[in-house]
């Protein structure tokens, strides 16, 4: 999918100098906003034009956007400044992605949908809506000349030596180059922005970014581009504390819920791309009704809304050979070690067909080695993972 973004996006002169599009990205648009928005497409699957209240109308919008993000609900008339941004900002930078078309009508945007293909792979999750975030912005950075500047300070990040100096300097050239070439005429608008294009190109390359303002202290990692995530090393919490004992019950709550839509998201996905059993065995016959845990959810909740970790299988494999004698509570060892396999075997035939879009082979070593504490190295090949999991589990 990594070239399919970029064949599409190689289409299209995205050039800033040209189009006077200070906001071909903003402040709500983080890779699990993006993907979450992506998602309420897939969901709202509109067949023609639509606009921002569409997508706020959505039941599925008004369950998770609160709950997710911690807002009040986008049922509350007070709520609607707040939503707009929320909503419109993602779709204004899809369409200037070219995966969406826009269409100005008065004071209202109306778009459609481009790629369905492109949404879908966003919404699948929130590594793949940051890695179309990455691909599109140095798309526009380099069709706009500037991404060399960025490329500047990362040699010198890379060699240990960008300093406060060679951090502000990017800062104001960017401050510059968008004040120069666009409406926006203050750098405190640009500075919004500027987080969201400088933080997303310094994560891919591990370097050091910008947080409150100022250069990070450390590489800017993953979790610190979301919305959604509390900066823990800015929390003041006792060092003995885990992430989990440090968060108020407001936030515990809160990543329940999240964790809960993630499940029920991979679980939706898989429904819709599975149509059969994944284990072709005598218990196949029938139809593939049940998604199960190859690894229970009630164990393993940091792996229960992988994908990887997810198969399709009959009601007859899922209660009498998954789960013995209808015991859910219980796991057939015997027939989790067919499961895996089985889920490697799709997993490989997915990643020849469609690449990345559904499934990473990272993703599932991570799956093993959470569920049977193993350390499967990143670098197997398929045939070599099978291999290591029938030795687990014939020691």
């Amino acid at each position: 999918m990594i070239k399919d973004i970029q064949q599409h996006l190689s289409r299209f002169d995205l050039d800033i100098r040209k189009s006077g599009e200070a906001r071909f990205i903003d402040q709500k648009c983080t890779p699990d906003v993006v993907c979450f928005i992506a998602d309420c497409l897939m969901n709202l699957e509109p067949q023609g034009k639509f606009t921002v209240q569409d997508v706020w109308d959505m039941r599925y919008f008004v369950k998770n956007a609160s709950a997710i993000f911690g807002k009040p609900s986008p049922e509350e008339k007070t709520a609607h400044s707040e939503y707009d941004k929320f909503i419109q900002q993602p779709l204004r930078m899809l369409a200037y992605a070219h995966i969406l078309n826009i269409e100005k009508r008065g004071n209202i945007n109306y778009y459609s949908v481009n790629s369905w293909d492109l949404i879908e792979f966003i919404a699948t999750k929130e590594r793949n809506a940051y890695n179309f975030l990455y691909l599109y912005i140095v798309k526009v950075l380099s069709d706009s000349n500037f991404l060399r500047v960025f490329e500047e300070y990362k040699q010198k990040a890379e060699r240990g030596n960008a300093d406060t100096k060679d951090f502000a300097y990017v800062k104001e050239r960017y401050d510059n180059f968008i004040i120069g070439n666009t409406p926006i005429n203050t750098s405190v608008e640009v500075h919004r922005i500027f987080t969201k294009v400088f933080n997303v190109y310094c994560c891919e390359h591990n370097i050091q970014g910008t947080i409150k303002g100022h250069q990070s202290k450390y590489p800017i990692t993953f979790s610190d581009l979301m919305y959604n995530r509390v900066n823990w090393r800015d929390v003041d919490k006792a060092k003995a504390l885990t992430r989990t004992q440090a968060a108020t019950p407001e936030e515990t709550q809160r990543q329940e819920v999240y964790d809960a839509y993630q499940v029920s998201k991979a679980i939706n996905l898989l429904k819709k791309i599975q149509i059969e059993s994944e284990v072709k065995d005598q218990y196949a016959n029938g139809e593939a009704t049940q998604v199960h845990h190859i690894f229970p959810k009630s164990e393993f909740p940091q792996i229960a809304h992988y994908l990887e970790n997810l198969i399709k299988l009959t009601a007859t494999q899922h209660y009498s050979q998954a789960h013995p004698s209808n015991k859910t509570q219980i796991v057939n060892k015997d027939y989790q070690l067919v499961c895996l396999i089985s889920k490697s075997n799709t997993i490989e035939n997915s990643l020849k067909q469609v690449g990345e879009k559904y499934y990473r082979k990272e993703s599932f070593i991570v799956v093993i080695n959470t569920g049977l504490d193993a350390d499967l190295s990143f670098n197997l090949t398929f045939q070599q993972i099978r291999t290591k999991l029938r030795l687990i589990y014939n020691y």
